[in-house]
């Protein structure tokens, strides 16, 4: 069984509370200290403690970064750092080199990110706000937290976003900022409650990068829940970021699609056997066409696609090049796929292969390769049949009933 995080966003993410959320599931605070090895001299402090919002304990996560002197001038604040600069933090730190170089791969993304929002090379981008070193903290210890627990698959809900405006070092902009909605493409966000900023770029960073879904809690046995404090004590709204640690069903594999559908009257069908060829290579995980009678009793072709949601946009750029569809309707769906094996039959026309399914560790279904028939069939010149039939008294032979 694999072991999932999911992450409630409904009050939105940032760095912060990610990491109280990860340290609230169990995470040792000495020992994310001791991760961050060097990055945390020069005075600087974590600490944990718990809070209330709106009646909520969580655990709010900060850290202290001591004031620069009275000679530092302006553009050599530890708060405007370059791309360089952070790469350097990061490597101070004591994480294992994997995790380490995850972490310096994030940073990256956001300078370039923050590049294409300004207009600008990437060596000359200096981080503001993100360039902090409560964010340094806060992406580098996120990373080694999700890394630390033994996270297999993380899966987050659609991101609220909140509304109104922030104040940043560029001025007052509109939630979500440039540089956070950027990073939240191919995300589903929404915005409902206060007029605030509820996702920063450092939370749209790490959940963007760590999800490899989004939507309803999946089927779990949940073995933790962790919460994390954000600075805000919201009215009405317990401004938490909820961590639910759990171990994926036995039942079989659970997982997040996305299926796009378009209707199609007035194409030249030899179009479609390409179109299913290059959708499966673009990463359809299925392709079905069914018969259909669409205005004016013409009739037509309902074009569905499975897709992981990652593909969503890709596979609908394809649908719409390839196809005369002006539209393509789309929507997530749960799924679930049965254990699969692969075992081979020796029978008197030759090995078969046979694909086993399971659930909870039971087997439920068997069938002979289809094509291993057709192929044994037509070098011994009998019927297709034949060879099925022998495969499967093989099958049942050596194995028991199918």
């Amino acid at each position: 069984m694999g072991k999932v995080l999911y992450l409630d966003c409904s009050s939105g993410a940032s760095g912060d509370m990610l990491l109280g959320a990860l340290l609230d599931l169990g995470l040792p605070l000495d020992h994310l200290r001791e991760a961050l090895g060097d990055l945390l001299l020069s005075g600087a402090a974590i600490d944990a403690h718990r809070v209330l919002r709106s009646g909520i304990s969580a655990t709010c996560f900060t850290v202290v970064e001591p004031e620069p002197g009275p000679e530092a001038s302006h553009r050599h604040r530890p708060h405007h750092r370059s791309l360089d600069d952070v790469e350097r933090l990061i490597g101070l730190s004591a994480l294992e080199p994997a995790v380490r170089e995850r972490a310096r791969a994030l940073y990256r993304k956001l300078a370039e990110v923050e590049a294409a929002v300004h207009g600008v090379p990437i060596d000359r981008i200096h981080f503001h706000e993100v360039g902090a070193l409560d964010s340094v903290v806060d992406i580098v210890g996120a990373t080694w937290g999700i890394a630390r627990l033994g996270i297999d698959r993380v899966v987050a809900s659609p991101l609220n976003v909140g509304g109104g405006s922030v104040e940043t070092a560029h001025g007052r902009l509109s939630v979500p900022a440039p540089a956070t909605i950027r990073l939240l493409e191919g995300v589903p966000i929404y915005s409902d409650g206060p007029a605030l900023e509820l996702v920063t770029p450092t939370g749209a960073l790490l959940v963007a990068s760590h999800a490899v879904a989004y939507g309803a809690l999946p089927p779990m046995v949940v073995r933790n829940v962790g919460y994390g404090a954000g600075t805000r004590d919201v009215a009405g709204r317990p401004n938490v970021l909820r961590a639910i640690v759990g171990e994926e069903g036995e039942t079989g594999d659970h997982h997040r699609v996305v299926a796009l559908d378009c209707n199609i009257d007035d194409m030249n069908p030899q179009l479609y056997g390409l179109l299913m060829d290059r959708l499966y290579a673009a990463g359809a995980l299925d392709v079905f066409y069914v018969p259909a009678y669409m205005k004016k009793n013409r009739p037509g072709t309902l074009v569905t696609v499975i897709a992981p949601p990652s593909r969503r946009e890709a596979l609908a750029s394809l649908l719409f090049a390839e196809t005369t569809t002006i539209g393509v309707r789309y929507r997530e769906l749960d799924r679930e796929c049965l254990a699969r094996e692969v075992v081979t039959v020796e029978t008197c026309y030759g090995p078969v292969r046979f694909k086993l399914a399971r659930r909870a560790g039971t087997i439920v279904n068997v069938a002979p390769e289809f094509d291993d028939c057709v192929r044994l069939a037509s070098e011994r010149g009998c019927p297709t049949k034949d060879v099925q039939a022998e495969a499967i008294r093989a099958y049942t032979e050596k194995h028991g009933h199918p």
